[in-house]
């Protein structure tokens, strides 16, 4: 695959990934628990497919090599999909997918404390300017009634840090595998916690129907692309192009539902949005000068 191919793979993952607020506004009374059920549903059959293929027939090998750290990644999933989908019920889509993108920073403070990995300066500086617009944004949804909603995206950003720092534990090198565990893992999490509270499985066919297709279109197939796509993209580059997501999805529901967003929630968002785009602009730059230092050194060192 050439480098071009990548780009293009990743921007329309992060395309199809930004169609998920707009398709969830169009599920009409199922629970968040009825909706990660039956979205999980329809995404696991579809990465196990693309798993079948790509280990030649032998899936369960290849889902066996992720370990214990696929295991706790894939819990991480269950926290970081539960987490969106309430969020994207209870507070704009603007607001949503702005805190959605916190997630690298999580990764970053979570792999320092368990991982004891170095946070490069500028990253520190990122934080410090995510944190300033989440609070534009989280204090805002405190004075509007949205706070649930708010905090319920910071908890699926969270999920994802998680998911990310025990991809790098465990050193997993196939995403799609411990994405399908979180499929699993959150099949079997709704359906225990509907069980409990004594709620239906079963949604209308309708609310059903959506979910699914949210999950196996929407959700598997933009990771499928965006996996084929992060094999000839440096990590820095992934971070950038993913940001398409977070840009497309506040126009969608602007464009088809006419709902917007406050002006906090922009200037917050845009705030979040250049740290997380110093953070990977940075990224490449340190990547790209290790990578002259490391042709310049003698090859007796």
């Amino acid at each position: 695959m050439r480098y071009g191919q990548g780009v293009a793979l990743v921007l329309a993952a992060g395309t199809l990934w930004s169609l998920m607020g707009l398709g969830l506004r169009q599920i009409e009374a199922a629970t968040v628990w009825q909706i990660l059920f039956w979205r999980s549903v329809g995404m696991v059959p579809v990465l196990l497919a693309f798993i079948w293929v790509t280990s030649r027939g032998q899936p369960i090998t290849q889902i066996r090599k992720v370990g214990l750290a696929g295991a706790v990644g894939g819990f991480g999933l269950v926290f970081a999909f539960a987490g969106a989908i309430y969020a994207i019920q209870t507070t704009t889509i603007a607001n949503a997918v702005f805190l959605f993108t916190a997630s690298p920073f999580v990764a970053a403070i979570l792999g320092w404390i368990i991982l004891g990995e170095k946070v490069r300066p500028w990253t520190w500086v990122a934080i410090g300017l995510a944190v300033f617009g989440m609070y534009l944004m989280v204090s805002e949804g405190l004075a509007m009634g949205a706070l649930a909603g708010n905090l319920a995206a910071l908890l699926s950003a969270a999920g994802f840090g998680a998911f990310s720092v025990a991809l790098r534990w465990g050193k997993v090198g196939e995403m799609l595998p411990v994405s399908m565990l979180g499929g699993v893992f959150s099949i079997l999490v709704a359906g225990a916690i509907l069980a409990a509270q004594g709620e239906p499985i079963l949604a209308s066919p309708w609310d059903m129907g959506m979910a699914a297709a949210i999950g196996a279109v929407v959700l598997a197939l933009g990771m499928v692309m965006y996996t084929l796509g992060s094999r000839v993209i440096p990590a820095a580059e992934l971070t950038l192009l993913a940001l398409i997501e977070a840009l497309l999805a506040p126009l969608w529901v602007f464009l088809f539902l006419g709902e917007t967003a406050s002006a906090a929630t922009f200037v917050g968002g845009g705030v979040l949005l250049a740290a997380v785009a110093l953070n990977a602009v940075m990224g490449a730059r340190a990547q790209m000068a290790e990578g002259v230092a490391n042709r310049a050194r003698p090859v007796n060192e």
